[in-house]
């Protein structure tokens, strides 16, 4: 199957429209090749991905977390409760669509809620901010592998390590490139639309690895030299362990998807 855009009737709104465009641009895994889409196909779901605002999608804009901290939740179903404190709010995902080639979903982060490092194997993922600050921290494995001599850890370089705030551009990242190990860290409350081509799949070995950054300095010893400022650069150790993520499914009240 050959990537493409091929002219369509306007669809009524504008998640229905990025399911479609998504539909027609990413093959199936299996007749996919092993490189990322083409520039032109990420553009256009990008370009598209930048138009989608809060509303188009269930949620209230909430720049500014209300004082009861509730984020993105309507507080009147949390009466009588008391202020929640930060850790017990969980990270919600919002489910909206999946398949073999693509998935689309939210996630909605409360204030200082953390997605910790780690990979996309093979994946091309396009990230809008739909509402809200987070800070951002990304890297690339450096090619060929370089690895730490005194434990298992593989040197990366530094990506993106900055805040980002809504309305910003869709970010892309790619499978060996635009930062493909991150983690997020919301500064407030804050939503984010993703769409993974093609998604996590264990089977066919897409499987999320978590990572442990070290500064290059902790285990260098000055027996590996990089290019540049060595503060550009980690060393990332997979966590073998399970990474307790208070995540949990959220119920998606946007307009549903046709297929």
């Amino acid at each position: 199957m050959a990537w493409g855009v091929s002219p369509r009737r306007q669809p009524s709104f504008p998640v229905q429209a990025l399911y479609e465009l998504c539909k027609r641009s990413f093959p199936s895994p299996s007749a996919a090749s092993s490189s990322p889409p083409p520039a032109d196909v990420v553009r256009s779901i990008s370009s598209l991905m930048d138009t989608i605002t809060p509303a188009d999608v269930g949620l209230r804009d909430y720049n500014l977390e209300d004082d009861r901290g509730h984020g993105f939740f309507d507080s009147n179903l949390l009466k009588g409760s008391g202020r929640l404190p930060r850790w017990a709010r969980p990270i919600k995902y919002l489910h909206i669509y999946s398949c073999d080639a693509f998935s689309i979903g939210i996630f909605c982060l409360p204030t200082s809620s953390v997605i910790p490092l780690h990979d996309h194997p093979g994946m091309t993922v396009l990230s809008k901010i739909l509402y809200g600050s987070m800070h951002v921290k990304s890297y690339d494995w450096i090619e060929p592998t370089v690895l730490a001599s005194s434990q298992p850890a593989r040197l990366a370089k530094l990506h993106t390590d900055d805040v980002r705030t809504a309305p910003c551009p869709t970010s892309i990242l790619y499978p060996q490139s635009g930062g493909n190990l991150h983690c997020f860290t919301s500064v407030s409350s804050c939503a984010v639309l993703d769409v993974l081509a093609p998604p996590y799949n264990d089977d066919a070995g897409r499987i999320c690895t978590y990572f442990h950054d070290y500064p290059f300095s902790s285990l260098s010893a000055g027996r590996t030299k990089v290019a540049g400022n060595p503060d550009n650069y980690a060393w990332l150790e997979a966590i073998n362990t399970p990474v307790n993520i208070n995540m949990h499914t959220g119920m998606y009240t946007g307009p549903t998807v046709q297929t």
